[in-house]
């Protein structure tokens, strides 16, 4: 038996697309937590050599509009993913929910309309703690988790294809 890993294969067993290029469209509401999930989103990456270019909307409700546009308008190398970062705060009025369903609901849209995985990477928090929980705390590292998901996506959406 040969123990030879697949070049395909990263050191944490996650198949790897040839060629994968990820597109990370964030948010610039909440900049603290979302450069933290930024952060996260590109070590992963970093971790497993994927390229990837990072856009800037300001609030989560852009997030949508700014990767279909990416994806119809952009000339050269298509993405192989996009993975979406943002932080929902609730506030005192009812915004947090329209906020919150729209941006749910366009994420949902796009991966039915494109060819490609969009990863909701968008934390809908009660309170900053909770989002802190979420960014490396008890809860894990959301940011590191969406960039997991659209490593996975992308290779299942190629096997999709063969």
């Amino acid at each position: 038996m040969s123990s030879h890993i697949p070049e395909n294969i990263s050191s944490t067993g996650i198949l790897i697309k040839k060629d994968a290029f990820v597109v990370i469209i964030r948010t610039e509401w909440n900049a603290a937590i979302v450069n933290k999930l930024e952060n996260g989103c590109k070590k992963i990456l970093d971790d497993h050599n994927i390229p990837f270019e990072i856009i800037n909307v300001p609030g989560a409700f852009e997030i949508s509009f700014a990767i279909k546009n990416y994806f119809d308008n952009k000339k050269g190398v298509k993405p192989s993913a996009f993975i979406a970062l943002g932080c929902v705060l609730r506030g005192d009025t009812p915004h947090f929910d329209y906020v919150c369903q729209a941006v749910t609901n366009g994420i949902l849209q796009l991966n039915l309309l494109l060819p490609v995985p969009s990863i909701f990477g968008i934390l809908t928090v009660d309170t900053e703690q909770q989002a802190i929980d979420r960014i490396g705390g008890r809860h894990g590292h959301k940011g590191e988790e969406a960039a997991i998901t659209a490593l996975k996506m992308m290779m299942l959406s190629d096997h999709f294809k063969s």
